[in-house]
């Protein structure tokens, strides 16, 4: 995979950044001649409000826009079909994807289906399963999170088998992004704090794994670096227009990094209780990652010890091994400060041996872990983040 990534046709979303650059993506989505679109987002996106200045501006701009804002956290093929369905009737030429991490992977699933239209959903679960054009893709997050704005991932759940899984292709990579600090300005803390470390755990899992290139290294790097200097002030002061900033740009990176260098068992099992017990897929990555990373031991110090050092944790006469236990520390000590969970709760012992099959089947071989590990180490780890 990582020789074949070299020539996959990547693309790099083109940016509107800074406050306010929402108002200049009506103009940008005319220019490209697209007369209607579909709003992919959620009812929570709605109830706020802070889609109708958009809206508004796309009616001055001319452009007839169909809004579905049925999606659910861990969105599912129903979500899918429902909205390729309002896509396909009303004959929209572009998709807006308007929200956090479940309206972009539902409306990259619309593009997936508009791009094969004969093939399900579940016939392109996996890698390089779509392989053609969709339409043009504008993704504005409305968290700091999930990078879905610069992934080739979307994540669907089976709501009737309870499995969560990734359609991976370049073609689901959004054509543009919007990073606009001020649809992020009132996010709630808990919002904030689980998407954070949604986003540290992307960079991460990218860097300590084995498919790293420099690119992807750099890109880790930069986004740690800004997720540790700028979450907990994002966290504890929302109006910080330029901590909400770097924590986009952060969480952009992170993506940046993940979409080439994939992630590890964090996402494995954390996808597993998505499609289990729906917790929200940034929450599940903010408990699981210090266990994960604890799990792996010594495989992962070296790398750890770097991030421990980028971030000036620990003391200059510290081993390799203690620097890295220290950065684990530090974000057991940063999710504690935000009130993350250090355990998840309502897990049934009855659905582990499945969740650890799925798990596994996720991960291996597809995922460029620094340690294989098998049945009995998950199953280890799902009884250490059981509550």
């Amino acid at each position: 995979m990582k020789i074949a990534s070299s020539f996959m046709p990547w693309r790099e979303p083109e940016l509107l950044e800074g406050e306010n650059s929402l108002k200049e993506l009506p103009k940008l989505i005319k220019q490209n001649k697209i007369e209607s679109v579909l709003i992919v987002t959620d009812q929570g996106i709605v109830s706020v409000g802070i889609m109708n200045e958009f809206l508004n501006d796309l009616q001055g701009e001319g452009i007839d826009f169909f809004i579905y804002d049925k999606t659910v956290p861990n969105p599912t093929i129903e979500n899918i079909e429902e909205a390729s369905q309002m896509y396909s009737t009303n004959h929209c030429k572009g998709i807006v994807a308007f929200g956090g991490g479940s309206p972009m992977d539902c409306a990259k699933g619309v593009g997936a289906r508009a791009a094969r239209p004969n093939r399900s959903i579940p016939q392109m679960k996996g890698v390089l399963k779509v392989l053609k054009k969709m339409p043009p893709l504008f993704a504005i997050p409305t968290t700091a999170g999930t990078g879905s704005e610069a992934t080739l991932a979307a994540v669907v759940s089976n709501s009737e088998t309870h499995e969560k899984y990734a359609i991976m292709d370049t073609a689901l990579i959004p054509h543009y992004a919007v990073l606009d600090p001020l649809l992020i300005i009132n996010l709630p803390k808990h919002i904030t704090a689980a998407t954070g470390i949604d986003a540290l755990t992307h960079a991460v899992e990218a860097y300590i794994g084995k498919s790293n290139t420099k690119e992807t290294r750099k890109n880790s790097l930069d986004s740690v670096k800004l997720i540790f200097e700028n979450l907990y002030e994002s966290y504890t002061n929302g109006t910080n227009i330029q901590a909400r900033k770097n924590m986009q740009k952060a969480a952009y990176w992170a993506g940046m990094a993940f979409t080439r260098a994939y992630v590890g068992y964090v996402h494995a099992i954390a996808h597993t209780l998505g499609g289990f017990y729906s917790v929200p897929h940034g929450l599940a990555n903010a408990v699981i990652l210090p266990y994960v990373l604890g799990y792996y031991g010594e495989s992962v110090h070296k790398p750890l010890a770097e991030l421990a050092e980028l971030v000036g944790i620990g003391e200059r006469t510290d081993t390799v091994e203690q620097k890295a236990v220290k950065f684990i520390e530090a974000i057991k000590e940063l999710n504690e400060k935000m009130e993350i969970p250090k355990k998840v709760s309502g897990i049934v012992d009855s659905d582990i041996p499945v969740m650890v099959e799925r798990a596994l089947k996720e991960a291996n071989p597809l995922y460029p872990v620094p340690r294989i590990l098998y049945k009995e180490d998950l199953f280890n780890l799902y009884q250490l983040i059981k509550e």
